[in-house]
């Protein structure tokens, strides 16, 4: 991955990472704040050698030598149990050896024969007091263990040359310290879990992931709308409203697809449903309309009908009953008030829609319906669970694919391509639907120009999205 990459998935995911850091630093804070507080005192002894006041100057360095080789064994005994237990009894401390030996440590300089004792306690007078009983009780340790059987003068001589002093503020915690580490931690905690995050996540988000999956072209994006439920179609919308820009980008995109054909026949549908495919029909219907062309739109989802109810017109008459030869093709044909789009509703639902969809009926009613309309768009059922919309788009000019964004994943949208593949229909192109307003580059020329297309566009607000069709 480059920088760019990094760049657009924080952009994208910025919202993670800030949930990471914050989560972090509030557990760091409330950890901070609440811990009690610990005070440190430090004793230090000076460890020399019975030769270090020889007479000549080797004599004086063998000792020191010596005395160095020793120190680091005499640090270990900060350790012992036993002498945990002599400063209990001098300082008549409750609390266990093993206890103790924890809250001291004892450290070396390099190349010195000093010996450093630490003591850590809530208390700070405690802790004065255990260190300098620490090192009282090391050096009689020291005197004891380098004393030689029937001497008198051990062959070391250890000296407190620095008292404890009485702490005056705690060594932990530190507020500023944890508080930093936490925020760095959380950040790359965020990142990370957002790069994780991108490379599983393998929905159709941007232009890439499309040419990746599909040689399809991208027809154009739909931007998000909090409004669709009430307000689904484009007419109830301004004419610069941001949707019905995004529809007249596809129209215009549409009109480069068989450019020779006298009349064209569009299957619209989606791998899954609630990918929006119902309301993408329909408005794009509406919109081939305004711009004087004679569109008809025929409600092919005999299964789950929704595009009746959305254009407010009568569902009883419609394409079964045309297909039964109850009712003629033009008496179930029904305008769309204000519009001009003529719409052919799918009728009663019937027991057997792929029969009827790949029946010879409705090839002759496809032919109809080209002698009289310009553009005919087909509202059909989602392409994975049920055969009807391949078996529509092999009888129409291609098949318009509607991905939801951040839904639909790459290889829904592959699988879709090869249904259309295996009856020989041409996947005329995709739609990216409910893509957020808010977009960056990569489509367009500006505001009220780049609706078309959306590379990494981010969430909408309060991180949910709405489902625009439940076809």
């Amino acid at each position: 991955m480059e920088l760019r990459d990094y760049l657009r998935i924080l952009r994208r995911r910025w919202m993670l990472v800030l949930t990471s850091t914050l989560i972090v630093v509030a557990a760091a804070a409330a950890y901070t704040f609440t811990v009690t507080p610990m005070y440190q005192s430090t004793a230090k002894l000076f460890i020399s050698s019975s030769a270090d006041g020889g007479e000549t100057v080797s004599g004086a360095f063998q000792g020191a030598q010596f005395s160095q080789q020793r120190v680091t064994s005499y640090a270990d005994f900060v350790k012992d149990a036993d002498l945990a237990a002599v400063v209990i009894d001098d300082l008549d401390l409750a609390m266990a050896p093993s206890t103790l030996r924890d809250q001291v440590t004892a450290t070396v300089s390099p190349e010195t024969v000093i010996i450093a004792l630490q003591a850590q306690d809530e208390s700070p007078s405690q802790a004065q007091a255990i260190a300098q009983g620490y090192a009282s009780a090391l050096a009689d340790q020291i005197r004891a263990v380098e004393t030689p059987v029937g001497e008198t003068e051990p062959l070391v001589r250890p000296s407190v040359t620095s008292d404890a002093t009485l702490p005056t503020a705690p060594v932990s915690p530190q507020p500023v310290r944890n508080l930093a580490l936490a925020l760095v931690l959380g950040l790359l905690l965020g990142v990370g879990l957002a790069v994780a995050r991108e490379l599983l996540d393998t929905t159709v988000k941007s232009v890439d992931d499309i040419r990746e999956t599909t040689d399809a072209p991208l027809l154009g994006a739909i931007n998000f709308d909090s409004q669709i439920r009430t307000e689904p179609l484009v007419t109830s919308l301004s004419s610069h409203a941001p949707r019905a820009e995004a529809f007249r980008v596809l129209r215009t995109n549409l009109q480069f697809v068989d450019v020779d054909a006298t009349t064209k026949v569009f299957v619209v549908t989606s791998a899954l449903p609630g990918e929006g495919k119902t309301t993408t029909s329909v408005n794009l219907a509406i919109t081939l309309a305004q711009a004087g062309q004679k569109t008809l739109l025929i409600e092919c989802d005999l299964r789950r009908p929704k595009a009746a109810v959305a254009l407010d017109v009568d569902n009883s008459v419609g394409v079964t009953t045309v297909l039964l030869g109850k009712v003629s093709f033009d008496d179930a044909l029904q305008e769309h008030p204000g519009t001009g789009l003529a719409v052919l509703a799918s009728g009663a639902v019937p027991p057997n829609p792929a029969e009827l969809l790949q029946s010879r009926a409705m090839a002759e009613l496809l032919n109809h319906a080209k002698d009289r309309f310009d553009t005919i768009i087909i509202d059909a059922p989602p392409l994975l669970p049920v055969t009807d919309a391949a078996l529509l788009a092999s009888q129409a000019d291609g098949a318009i694919v509607v991905a939801a964004h951040g839904r639909t994943t790459r290889e829904q949208l592959a699988q879709a391509g090869e249904r259309l593949e295996q009856v020989g229909a041409q996947q005329v192109g995709i739609v990216l639907n409910m893509t957020p307003a808010r977009q960056r580059s990569g489509y367009g020329y500006g505001y009220g120009y780049g609706y078309g297309y959306a590379p990494t566009p981010e969430k909408p607000a309060g991180g949910k999205r709405a489902k625009q069709d439940p076809a």
